[in-house]
């Protein structure tokens, strides 16, 4: 009965998390929404594993974890060169 509820609280803050994803303000506010994503789905598998009683599901949420964070990183690195390459003085130094 717990794990039912605690399943469908995550699913529905993974809607919510892609409600904001799709209609985040920003590209950061869009990548956060993103990455909260991720993160439930690592919550989701790890539930989702244990109530159906395999027995690597661990394994599989640690690597999607992994994955989710690296993939994190790189977007927002990304993010962070295109907008330093379109605007030379947003990195805080003055000319």
């Amino acid at each position: 009965m717990a794990l039912n509820a605690a399943i469908i609280a995550i699913l529905v803050t993974m809607v919510l998390a892609l409600i904001r994803a799709f209609e985040g303000p920003s590209a950061y506010d869009r990548m956060l929404a993103a990455n909260v994503f991720g993160t439930k789905t690592v919550l989701l598998i790890a539930l989702g594993g244990y109530a159906l009683s395999w027995h690597s599901f661990l394994d599989i949420a640690l690597l999607y974890a992994m994955v989710n964070y690296v993939g994190t990183i790189a977007v927002m690195r990304f993010f962070d060169d295109s907008r330093q390459a379109r605007n030379p003085s947003a990195d805080g130094e003055d000319s």
